[in-house]
């Protein structure tokens, strides 16, 4: 994505120390998009608070609404990203040949390419921090894009660390489960998710996450 981090020269520095710095580019960068799009909205048309109020949304909390709203889509596109990178950094300190990789479309036309976000041998892994759709057409695509993988002799892996919370959502992920096992891939997530991290790399993610994130709620104080 745009607002991926910068490369390092990772030199001789211990996975932990590789992911605290990766988390606080993804910290630094997160709080100027938010602070320029706050900015940005003192100059928001708000003319639609009249419908808040006929509602019973008074202005000053209409207001933290949408400001709350425009902080919630950046954060979570930040957290999924920052931990989708993680992961991948936990592959290539474990396997230094492992990559990201684009294959060619064998099943159709669009998209032209599907690409693979971290290729450790023959194990292709979809890394995804959580998936909330409800879409449909989600399950064809996603249904394509293992089948293109698995045609061109990879393994086909999801690794999902947060399971969705919507009825409609979690039957999505059942489906994709079912996909992911027709064509002898493997589907991990939750705690399972973790515990494939952790089992293939030796490198226990979630365990790093808590001491950083317990070190920057103490700096916080």
């Amino acid at each position: 994505m745009g607002n991926s981090p910068h490369r390092f020269d990772w030199g001789i520095m211990t996975t932990k120390e590789k992911i605290k710095l990766l988390a606080d580019q993804y910290a630094e960068r997160l709080k100027k998009v938010i602070d320029d799009r706050v900015v940005e909205m003192q100059l928001d048309d708000v003319s639609h608070y009249l419908v808040y109020r006929a509602l019973g949304v008074q202005e000053a909390e209409g207001h933290l609404i949408d400001v709350y709203q425009n902080k919630g889509r950046f954060l979570y596109k930040y957290a999924g990203s920052f931990l989708e990178q993680a992961t991948k950094l936990c592959f290539k300190d474990a396997f230094p040949h492992s990559d990201s990789l684009r294959i060619p479309n064998t099943h159709g036309l669009r998209p032209k390419t599907f690409e693979i976000d971290c290729l450790v041998g023959k194990d292709a892994l979809e890394i995804k921090w959580k998936d909330a759709t409800t879409d449909g057409d989600h399950i064809s695509k996603e249904h394509t894009r293992i089948k293109v993988i698995s045609d061109a002799g990879y393994t086909p892996i999801r690794v999902m660390f947060y399971y969705p919370n919507r009825t409609q959502a979690i039957r999505i992920q059942e489906t994709l489960k079912t996909l992911y096992q027709g064509v002898g891939g493997e589907y991990y997530c939750g705690e399972a998710a973790w515990n494939y991290v952790s089992q293939k790399t030796a490198i226990n993610l979630m365990g790093i996450l808590e001491e950083i994130a317990v070190e920057r709620t103490e700096s916080a104080r």
